[in-house]
């Protein structure tokens, strides 16, 4: 079964086998070294304290994750998030990433954060697509700003809106919180990620969609999203923006169609 949960430290050792050979044979992260098991225990334990940290579940292997950070301390920053998506080597092109994403943002959105913005070491066309895909706008480069591998590497940022609201804001609602209110804790429990499988690595892109159901589409399902639609339905949290066309999401099923292929 593939579902999206919140990390646990258990999943340290999984998170940190996908992370590690990014950091040690690729620019795309700044490390020089990878963070040990314990550090990657004291990461996720930290990020939850506040803000969502999750993984793509399939049948007990985890096979990605994403998490959201502090932009800045200084407390004008608090409604502006950093994010970050990997996907293990194997799993790549099967629509994880995208999944992951979408369900960060909707934990974020009712959480009441305004503005995610994402930083990419370039080259990384495929991460590019995948940040422009779920709503990215580049904002800016800043060049030869990190040195790796023997080479300068330049890093672009972009933004993404979450929500619209009310101003003054007001101040986002911690993660504990969130997990300790009626809503969440009524919501479904686990569930799969969708009612199909994955698309398969190197799969036939030619092959017949089913039709236009309304339903989710695999592998978007996740608790996290279905906890966050009761939570805005409750009226608990300060959420203000659209989660959904009917599911959660921005966009319909057709658009999801088009755009999951060749993503993260």
């Amino acid at each position: 079964m593939d579902r999206i949960r919140l990390a646990t430290l258990d999943d340290a050792p999984a998170i940190q086998s996908i992370y590690a050979p990014i950091v040690t044979h690729s620019h795309t992260s700044f490390e020089l070294e990878p963070p040990t098991v314990e550090e990657m225990w004291r990461r996720i334990e930290g990020t939850l304290k506040t803000l969502p940290w999750l993984v793509y579940d399939s049948g007990g292997h985890v096979l990605g994750y994403a998490y959201a950070g502090v932009f800045r301390t200084r407390p004008a920053y608090q409604w502006t998030v950093e994010v970050s998506v990997y996907v293990a080597e194997t799993a790549r092109g099967r629509g994880i990433g995208r999944a992951l994403y979408e369900s960060l943002f909707a934990c974020l959105r009712v959480q009441g954060h305004r503005t995610a913005v994402a930083g990419i070491t370039l080259p990384n066309p495929t991460s590019v697509r995948l940040h422009e895909r779920v709503g990215f706008r580049k904002v800016g480069v800043f060049h030869r700003v990190g040195f790796k591998l023997g080479a300068w590497h330049d890093v672009a940022w972009w933004d993404l809106p979450l929500q619209a609201g009310p101003d003054p804001p007001a101040p986002p609602v911690p993660l504990p919180e969130i997990q300790a209110s009626r809503a969440f804790q009524a919501a479904p429990g686990p569930a799969p990620a969708g009612t199909g499988k994955l698309k398969p690595r190197g799969a036939a892109r030619q092959e017949p969609r089913p039709p236009d159901t309304g339903a989710i589409p695999p592998p978007v399902h996740p608790l996290f999203v279905r906890t966050c639609q009761t939570i805005a339905t409750a009226g608990e949290w300060p959420y203000h923006g659209p989660l959904a066309s009917g599911h959660g999401f921005g966009g319909t099923r057709k658009t999801y169609a088009r755009q999951e292929e060749s993503i993260v």
